[in-house]
């Protein structure tokens, strides 16, 4: 593909950043109906492979990786090889904005999201923060986590590395949204996170539900740890993330803070290897499972990307 009419030389896009169900699908779908905006979904492919001293990475092992990667597979972006990794990556945002016929272009990135800033030193940033309870119990939904205490590692990464980005950045690149308040109030959310951006707030942005399966907000979706984890499930949170939990102004739930053994940390490890084991299993079935686990230990390439895109539609079809 040549990318000559694409605007390769894009200095400061929107990042919304968070943990992983913390919200960022819904605020996404708000922000994307904005008749000025255009959102790009997960973007985590355009930082994995960049190193944590800034090294970008070996650009044919990247088009390999792209070959397979769901994601970029759902985006439909072409690949442009004569482009360097930094002007590969503006081609993707500016397709996405191409497509949608916008001004401005955003993605998400829920992981690594310090390292945009060696590609976009002036990008602006949208984070989301969630109750860890709720995002814990969220990732354990979603087979990700066997138990809450693995459940909640996700929201610790994301929010430390935050923390340590945050102090990179000057105060006007950078807005803190609450999920639970987005809930409450939207309307007088989206208006601020609108100000941030440079543009003005329009009721577009609340149509989502026209053409997603997502509903409107409602306060009865915050705060669900509350009624839907048990007294240990909470505690196991509040042990392992009690500290910053309460720094970022959550808080604790009054119950008698637990410390684990070192044995204790150690069956929860095996617990939640083995719920994940076994939600793999049920999802991808017994010959797709092992097909997974043999190409991957035997590191045959040819069949591991087979296996992949078999992976990949199995898991597309429980995206809602």
């Amino acid at each position: 593909m040549n990318n000559t009419s694409l605007d390769l030389s894009i200095k400061s896009p929107l990042l919304l950043v968070g943990s992983e169900r913390s919200g960022t699908t819904l605020l996404r779908l708000m922000l994307s109906h904005h008749p000025k905006i255009s959102w790009c979904f997960e973007f985590e492919y355009s930082v994995d492979w960049i190193g944590d001293d800034g090294k970008f990475p070996d650009l044919e092992q990247y088009y390999e990786f792209l070959e397979t990667d769901r994601i970029f597979r759902m985006t439909e972006c072409k690949i442009d090889r004569n482009l360097t990794y930094p002007q590969l990556i503006n081609s993707f945002l500016s397709q996405w904005r191409e497509r949608d016929n916008k001004e401005i272009i955003g993605a998400t990135v829920h992981r690594h999201f310090n390292r945009t800033l060696y590609i976009w030193p002036e990008a602006r940033f949208i984070h989301l923060l969630r109750d860890p309870r709720d995002v814990a119990r969220s990732c354990i939904q979603m087979g990700w986590a066997g138990n809450t205490w693995k459940g909640v590692e996700r929201w610790i990464e994301a929010e430390e590395l935050w923390n340590d980005l945050k102090n990179k950045l000057k105060p006007e690149q950078y807005i803190e949204i609450i999920y639970e308040d987005l809930i409450a109030e939207p309307s007088k959310v989206l208006s601020q996170i609108c100000q941030f951006i440079g543009v003005e707030y329009d009721e577009a942005m609340l149509t989502y539900p026209n053409d997603t399966t997502y509903k409107y907000p409602n306060a009865k979706y915050t705060y669900q740890w509350k009624n839907k984890l048990s007294q240990q499930e909470i505690q196991l949170v509040e042990c392992r993330a009690g500290d910053l939990l309460k720094q970022k102004g959550y808080e604790l739930s009054g119950f008698p803070i637990i410390n684990l053994n070192s044995l204790q940390i150690q069956l929860l490890k095996l617990q939640n290897w083995f719920r994940c084991f076994s939600f793999r299993y049920q999802r991808y079935g017994f010959r797709l499972f092992m097909e997974d686990y043999i190409s991957r230990k035997l590191n045959i390439k040819p069949w591991q990307n087979q296996v992949r895109l078999k992976l990949n539609d199995i898991d597309a079809s429980y995206i809602a």
